[in-house]
């Protein structure tokens, strides 16, 4: 775990060298036989609530109840599917998938295969939990499908000062939490190069398409392409840079503090 302010590239077994860790797994979590659970934390930042790793498990059924936090992940291994408290099916997930979870939904998590996901984890102790939050929709992957023409052309382009021709950048949408400072959406772009700045919020990529270079203050180079994943905490001095035409989903913490 880490909490310094630079580019952090997500391996599907953790870094190489250390690799993950088997968590303790508390009996009242679960409404089956407890799993094996390993988890790797990249960054955390305990008194925002937020937490950023890559983490794994064996067949379970959680324990019904408020979902705790706002969350979306990338499946890399697996799938699973989520109940009410009835048992009863309210959709199910496969390897491959982007999901996001609402805060405080009334659902259980059920897992009959291994698992293997890579994910981001909000819940700001300083923000209230959202009440009468319903099952239905509460998680949802994200569609693959949307258009160009369903997409936003963005007026701006932050967070990024532009070096050189503006560029054509595009957003969508698909979830704002309760408290409206958590985003999940999709966004693309035609070429761009950056100038070096403070990064304005923590934000977790899927890179979709194309090829993202970023460049930290102290001369770090990252390379990124198609189905990479990274974070950027809030206060990364870096620069961005793309070779042609990229398209990211994205989750975004955006706090007013912390």
């Amino acid at each position: 775990m880490s909490t310094e302010k630079r580019v952090y590239r997500l391996e599907a077994h953790g870094p190489p060298g250390t690799g993950m860790h088997e968590m303790e797994c508390n009996p009242e979590d679960f409404a089956s036989a407890l799993p094996t659970q390993t988890l790797h934390v990249y960054y955390e930042d305990e008194d925002l609530g937020m937490s950023v790793g890559v983490w794994t498990t064996s067949p379970m059924q959680e324990a019904y109840g408020p979902y705790p936090g706002d969350e979306f992940i990338w499946l890399l291994e697996g799938g699973f599917k989520m109940v009410d408290g009835d048992n009863n099916l309210l959709d199910t997930y496969k390897q491959g998938d982007c999901v996001y979870f609402r805060n405080a939904a009334p659902v259980s998590w059920v897992q009959e295969e291994h698992l293997r996901k890579f994910y981001i984890t909000y819940l700001n102790p300083k923000r209230e939990v959202p009440t009468g939050v319903p099952a239905a929709g509460a998680v949802k992957a994200l569609d693959p499908s949307i258009a160009p023409e369903q997409m936003t052309v963005l007026e701006d382009t932050d967070p990024f000062i532009i070096k050189g021709d503006k560029p054509t950048q595009r957003d969508y949408s698909y979830f704002t939490n309760d408290t409206e400072d958590m985003f999940v959406g999709m966004w693309d772009s035609t070429p761009f190069e950056s100038e070096m700045a403070p990064f304005p919020t923590h934000e977790f990529v899927r890179l979709l398409e194309g090829e993202i270079v970023i460049t930290e203050e102290d001369g770090t180079v990252s390379r990124f392409g198609k189905d990479d994943t990274f974070f950027v905490p809030k206060g990364t001095v870096c620069s961005w840079r793309t070779t042609g035409y990229v398209k990211k989903y994205y989750g975004v913490v955006d706090p007013a503090e912390g």
